[in-house]
């Protein structure tokens, strides 16, 4: 369902509380495999690690990185991440996970928006993945935070679940959902993504950006675009009702080769 009744800064709030209460649960999860993690296993996916190469010396800002296992696998790469979330709980741990793990990336608690707030550097990567940018009402401020932090001619690379998969219903029997960034989607969720059985209930807000509304808006806001890709399977087992090839990924059961569930988008900031 729709609701256009609380301000965004109020969205933002129940969404932060609805992070910090699932960031314990995820971090107990096999979801997460944070035991793989401290044994040397890479969280990342060939989507971001093709498109990127080598990071090696390079600085990198991770938005919203959550607690920061994408980020901490960045900088084992040799990376100089700083990674930012707006869950106080997600930052948390994030910092412990790095000290424990001997490594050096840096974790900032802000909601990205207000980033220029707490954060005065430009780097050479600015990097987002998988489930984030739905949180966001405005893709043209989102875009206008990319385009700040990069330095000229830094790279922008994003690999996000395409905007068609938002537009079910959870069990991927009937679309609910309009394609387009047309209202605020109130979801109550039991769970998460993670563990569908954790004792959690929340409330969550969320907004579906289409295709071009995203690449509009980085497009708009001096971001050259390099490439783009669409794929058929997600790289992690996080929706309903999903099968594996053991190969690629997971796909819904019934739609396996004909939706797309990922698309990824790279692209530099032009020296002007």
């Amino acid at each position: 369902m729709t609701s256009g009744q609380i301000s965004e800064e109020n969205y933002f709030e129940a969404n932060r509380k609805s992070w910090d209460a699932k960031t314990p649960i995820h971090e107990k999860s096999t979801f997460y495999d944070l035991e793989g993690f401290f044994r040397g296993k890479n969280l990342l996916n060939s989507i971001e690690m093709d498109a990127l190469g080598s990071v090696h010396g390079k600085s990198m800002l991770h938005l919203q990185c959550h607690f920061g296992l994408d980020s901490l696998s960045w900088s084992r790469l040799g990376a100089q991440v700083t990674g930012v979330d707006f869950s106080e709980n997600a930052i948390y741990l994030a910092r412990e996970i790095n000290e424990k793990a001997g490594l050096d990336a840096r974790f900032l608690c802000a909601n990205i928006y207000d980033l220029p707030d707490h954060l005065n550097e430009k780097f050479d990567i600015v990097f987002t993945s998988y489930g984030v940018i739905g949180w966001l009402p405005d893709m043209d401020r989102w875009a206008s935070i990319v385009t700040h932090y990069l330095k000229p001619g830094g790279t922008f690379f994003m690999a996000e679940f395409h905007p068609v998969v938002w537009m079910f219903d959870d069990a991927f029997t009937r679309i609910d959902y309009s394609y387009f960034n047309k209202d605020v989607i109130t979801t109550q969720q039991s769970g998460t993504y993670s563990d569908r059985a954790a004792d959690i209930s929340t409330v969550d807000y969320g907004w579906n950006h289409s295709i071009a509304e995203v690449i509009g808006a980085l497009l708009s806001n001096g971001m050259v675009i390099q490439a783009m890709e669409e794929f058929d399977y997600s790289p992690y087992n996080c929706f309903q009702n999903m099968v594996t090839d053991g190969k690629n990924g997971y796909y819904i059961k019934g739609y396996e080769g004909k939706l797309p569930m990922v698309y990824s988008a790279k692209a530099v900031k032009g020296n002007g």
